[in-house]
This record gives C-alpha cells, structure tokens and sequence, in this order.
C-alpha cells in the first residue's frame, strides 16, 4: 500500500479498506457523466480489480476524492473514475491526485498510462497528458447507447466509459 500526506493534511492512500465505497458509488452514478446509473455492484467489481487511490480530509479523515486505475502493474494503465466531492473542489486536489497516480505507476514500471476526459483536458495536461493518436486505437463498446443527443451541458454523450 501507498500513502502520502501533502502539507495541508490530506492523505492519499492506495489502501483498499480506507475506500468509502457507499460514498464512491454515490459521486459515480449521481454526479459523474461518464457513470451516471452505475451499479453499486459495478463500482464494486470495478475496484476490486483496479488500484484504487482514495483523498482523505485532514482531521476527520473523510474521503473527499478518488481515482481507480485498471493496469497490469508492470507496462500500463488506465486512469479512470476520477471524482473529486464538489465541496472540496478548487483545492487543487484533482491535479494532486493525478500527478501522485501518475508518479505511482511510474514507480512500478508503468509507462504507458492513458484516460478519456470530456471537459478536463487542461488539468491533465498540466500533470503529462497530451491527446492520443485517435487512429491508432480501436474500442468494441457494447453499453446501451443514450437516449438523448445531448447531456446537460449540451455536450455530445461520450462513447467511452472507464
């Protein structure tokens, strides 16, 4: 397991029994485009299979972001499901997450790491990400397709889910 304290207090740890999964699943299927609807069985298996990386607050310990990253532990990964709660945002906490994922993987040999974003290109760019070349990879995606055309930003809904 992994874990770091930044100087403000929050901890990041990649301990699977500190993830409050109740509240993960809540962000995720009520809150996050890319999930909306998902299963609590779903973000269960999901977890289980991936590392996933839980923010704590400092002082009551309350989980307050999370990311999970589907990899092999040796060449690459997926970054996926990241959430940081609307009440802690613009503390700089996503960028933090990412860079500290990012450093993580790097530290077991992952040297490939990838993700789909549809409105936070500018703060993974500022932690490494750059846009991929769209016609050197594939997807088979079987979910059931949306029914409307658009989301509630007006944005296209996205084909690709983590």
């Amino acid at each position: 397991m992994f874990t770091l304290t930044r100087s403000d207090g929050y901890q990041l740890s990649t301990d699977p029994d500190r993830l409050d999964l109740d509240r993960v699943h809540h962000w995720l299927c009520t809150d996050a485009y890319w999930a909306l609807g998902r299963e609590r069985d779903t973000v269960e298996r999901a977890f289980a299979g991936s590392i996933g990386f839980g923010v704590y607050r400092p002082g009551d310990g309350r989980q307050v972001a999370v990311a999970r990253v589907v990899t092999d532990r040796a060449t690459f990964g997926w970054l996926c499901d990241v959430y940081v709660d609307r009440a802690e945002r613009g503390r700089g906490l996503g960028g933090w997450l990412a860079a500290t994922v990012r450093d993580h993987l790097a530290e077991l040999g992952v040297r490939r790491l990838l993700l789909a974003t549809a409105d936070a290109h500018g703060l993974y760019a500022k932690v490494g990400f750059t846009p991929v070349a769209a016609e050197r990879y594939l997807e088979l995606d079987r979910r059931v397709k949306p029914v409307t055309s658009k989301d509630q930003a007006g944005v296209p809904p996205l084909t690709v889910e983590a």
